[in-house]
């Protein structure tokens, strides 16, 4: 199929539960960098997009407890690699456009889900797949788990 002028809804080989291989691949290593064991549910779609080199994805999460709208944006606000872009008004959030170049990842359109309601919180995310890849990923997990000692452990 043509790209420009399209969204196809299919990245990779279609598998046996309906899911593409890059959907797969998003839900294993989701699970992989969050330490979540196998059955920990996670879903996805993967679509292609006609930007230069930048991912995007919509971020549903459901939680046990009531998710504080404010505390949850102030986490996020403090986390390092990452860009808070989500102002209404001013119409901010995150694109592919303003993503590509930067090595921290853009978050916005920060909400109470619809299905989930306060036990729950939807955004987007763009980020530049180049600058913030798995590569990068991988080097900053190794990182975090040498300082918090998980890295040491794995070899004691």
């Amino acid at each position: 199929y043509p790209l420009p002028f399209n969204v196809i809804p299919q990245i990779d080989k279609f598998q046996d539960n309906g899911y593409t291989k890059e959907e797969m691949k998003v839900t294993w290593e989701s699970r992989k960098i969050c330490g979540l064991d196998d059955e920990f549910p996670i879903s996805c779609t993967a679509v292609r997009i006609p930007t230069i080199r930048a991912h995007s994805e919509v971020i549903v999460v459901e939680t046990e407890k009531d998710v504080d709208m404010d505390v949850a944006r102030q986490v996020l606000e403090d986390a390092p690699g990452v860009k808070v872009l989500d102002n209404q008004e001013k119409l901010e959030y995150p694109m592919p456009l303003t993503a590509t170049g930067s090595y921290d990842v853009e978050v916005g359109r920060l909400r109470e889900s619809l299905v989930f309601g306060k036990k729950g919180i939807e955004f987007f995310v763009c980020g530049d797949q180049l600058l913030r890849g798995a590569a990068l990923n991988a080097v900053l997990v190794a990182e975090e788990m040498n300082t918090n000692g998980a890295l040491a452990e794995m070899f004691n």
